[in-house]
């Protein structure tokens, strides 16, 4: 059916169109409370000429299909959760290079345990979160190993196990691992108290450690009494400071960003208490080819819309309270907005739409993150603010505003926010190089590292179809490679081809002399490969029972990064992103280092076979001559007097005819 025919056939209805090109493929996702009037919109006569970028996408689109829904709720969450999971290309997609962890309790195991995620998952686990400042998850991760003795170990806890690990010595694990340790009664227990603690109920986890403590000292296990007297300590602290927090303020963000020659920076500040806790930033290099005008503009041009009600419109929202008044003012689009051109500080003359970025953004953002503010302060408007604030106040169980402050505080916060986002913009595209603690810290963020990394240790393995395999060890440490640290490694034990036990062998062998030792080991161990070496080097550390070592890999090509344990949420970084450079960088050392190590042991394998081409010279013969010259070379140079020392005449004839036919060694 042709395209104009198929739209006359699209419903009157709210729901969401996808435009599709000649393969296939979904290039625009969009939504409209009039499915019909919005597509025909775009065929209007003069929209090409007024937005050359709508002309791009009509002149690939070949086809559209449509979803139809109850309302506009639905259809900004359907939009939603499409853009995400087809990525048009036409679209504005969200692009972070940090994305916030989650506390992740395995509820559905046998003995469940703590860890710190980035994604969530429907696997019959309990997610708590987002956590920022990044790190904040794992200190209070590290509080519930050291005080409610819970792990985040890889250990199989479906069986039983001869000895625990280290976790269990230092008295951060019950040790459920080993049979009699502890008991199912006593590990249920630990769990409840862990899951109040980090659903914030410290009132109910308070009352039913002092019954168990007062029991305790009834009963005479004083140590046991003890252990909860100090438990208590704990979580009064923690729901002091969190009082503390919720007098001060509410929680907001504010976004901000910078524009300039199609490039845009984003920040995001994160308000929680009152208090800026942490900074987002989001970077597009290259904006879609089309941004889309807003429904007000596209719904008027088609000419099929009647008048809306006031209390339908897009803009519409109720009036802000009496208290508010004086720090901001409510930008809202009335009825003769919705035919009227848009003002100039709207559509900039380079065609870039603050208001339909924001609209896909904050969607984008909030939409499924499980936690939402209860205030996003934004700098423009856009076309379907009243209806995300109504999905984002049921989606939380109490009001959520959007709102677009004029002046006031509010908007300087909004200007705070774009003036870093400015700095982030020169910073990126500018080619500023980043000081290395913020290099360290965003690494620190990316990998989830428990502490800011101060030291990195890399491996690589090099060969020629299992010849010569050798491995080398490189250093980055504060901010710059450490050559004195570098280490090379024959591999002794593996044979053929098989990076894999290669990995795990020179793994083996540092870290166990490190553990012998007794020496520091690194904030991250690196590895140059996939999953397969990383796999590899965590199964050598676990053989040595170490069990808390940072491990990453990345992969070539993909550049990927894998953190063990997160296996399944790989990050991904944007190609100029400080972090995938500074991993990049010790990667490409490390095999610089492996490759040259292997290159010059391949030159001195060829070189010393060489004599033994020679005739009447045999294995102890050629041992006797390196011994005596020292190298291959030397041997070349000798003349017959001094060969003569060390062969025999008929080998002295030999050796100087073979090297006069070969006057330069390879």
């Amino acid at each position: 059916m042709d395209l104009l025919a198929k739209i006359r056939t699209i419903p009157q209805q709210p729901g969401v169109y996808l435009y599709k090109n000649a393969e296939g493929e979904v290039i625009y996702v969009g939504k409209a409370k009039n499915l019909r009037a919005r597509v025909r919109s775009y065929f209007q006569e003069g929209v090409g000429e007024a937005n050359a970028k709508t002309g791009s996408l009509l002149r690939e689109a070949v086809d559209v299909d449509y979803i139809v829904v109850a309302n506009n709720k639905e259809a900004l969450a359907l939009e939603n959760n499409l853009i995400k999971q087809k990525k048009p290309r036409f679209n504005i997609l969200l692009r972070d290079d940090k994305t916030y962890p989650y506390i992740k309790l395995t509820l559905a195991e046998r003995f469940p345990r703590v860890y710190v995620t980035r994604r969530l998952r429907k696997d019959g686990s309990e997610y708590y979160g987002p956590y920022f400042p990044g790190n904040l998850a794992y200190r209070i991760v590290d509080l519930i190993h050291r005080h409610f003795l819970v792990p985040s170990c890889k250990v199989d806890l479906s069986r039983y196990h001869p000895r625990p690990c280290l976790q269990y010595y230092i008295k951060r694990c019950l040790g459920p691992c080993v049979k009699d340790l502890t008991t199912p009664e006593l590990y249920t227990e630990a769990v409840r108290d862990v899951k109040l603690l980090l659903e914030g109920r410290q009132t109910d986890l308070s009352r039913g450690l002092r019954s168990r403590m007062e029991h305790a000292a009834a009963d005479q296990e004083y140590e046991r009494a003890a252990r909860y007297r100090d438990l208590i300590s704990t979580v009064e602290q923690l729901q002091e400071k969190q009082r503390m927090a919720a007098v001060e303020g509410d929680d907001q963000d504010v976004f901000g960003y910078h524009f300039e020659n199609q490039m845009l920076a984003v920040n995001v500040f994160h308000l929680r208490g009152g208090k800026i806790l942490d900074r987002r930033e989001f970077f597009w290099e290259e904006l879609p080819e089309i941004d889309v005008l807003p429904a007000v503009e596209t719904e008027a041009l088609s000419g099929h819309i009647e008048t809306a009600d006031p209390s339908e419109t897009s803009g519409a929202q109720a009036p802000p309270p009496a208290e508010e008044n004086a720090d901001m003012d409510r930008l809202t689009t009335s009825d003769h907005a919705r035919v009227a051109p848009p003002p100039p500080a709207v559509i900039t003359p380079a065609g870039f739409s603050p208001g339909a970025f924001f609209s896909a953004l904050v969607k984008q953002v909030y939409i499924d993150q499980q936690y939402v503010p209860r205030d996003i302060l934004v700098p423009t408007d856009f076309e379907d603010r009243a209806e995300l604030e109504e999905l984002l106040t049921e989606k939380r169980g109490s009001k959520v505003e959007i709102l677009v402050p004029q002046r006031g505080d509010k908007r300087s916060l909004i200007d705070l926010a774009a003036q870093n986002a400015k700095q982030s913009f020169d910073q990126r595209f500018r080619v500023m190089k980043p000081a290395a603690k913020a290099v360290q810290e965003a690494l620190q963020d990316v990998l989830g590292l428990p502490e800011l990394p101060k030291r990195i240790e890399c491996f690589d393995i090099s060969h020629i179809q299992g010849a010569e395999t050798v491995a080398s060890m490189v250093v980055w440490e504060d901010g710059k490679m450490n050559k004195q640290e570098y280490r090379k490694f024959i591999i002794k034990t593996v044979e053929g081809v098989d990076d894999f036990a290669s990995m795990n062998e020179v793994i083996t062998r540092r870290y166990k002399r490190l553990r012998d030792e007794d020496q520091p080991f690194p904030s991250l161990v690196l590895a140059d490969g996939g999953l397969g070496q990383l796999h590899a080097a965590a199964a050598a550390l676990e053989a040595l029972e170490i069990t808390n070592q940072p491990l990453a890999s990345i992969a070539k090509k993909e550049e990927i990064i894998y953190v063990y344990g997160q296996e399944g949420e790989p990050v991904v970084l944007e190609r100029h992103s400080p972090v995938l450079h500074l991993v990049q960088m010790v990667r490409d050392e490390s095999h610089r280092f492996a490759v040259t190590f292997h290159r010059k042991r391949r030159q001195m394998r060829d070189r010393q076979s060489e004599l033994l081409d020679i005739p009447g010279i045999g294995e102890r013969t050629r041992q006797r001559l390196l011994q005596h010259f020292g190298s291959v070379r030397a041997v070349q140079q000798a003349n017959a007097a001094a060969l003569g020392a060390v062969l025999t005449k008929p080998q002295t004839e030999a050796v100087l005819k073979h090297f006069a036919k070969s006057p330069t060694s390879p």
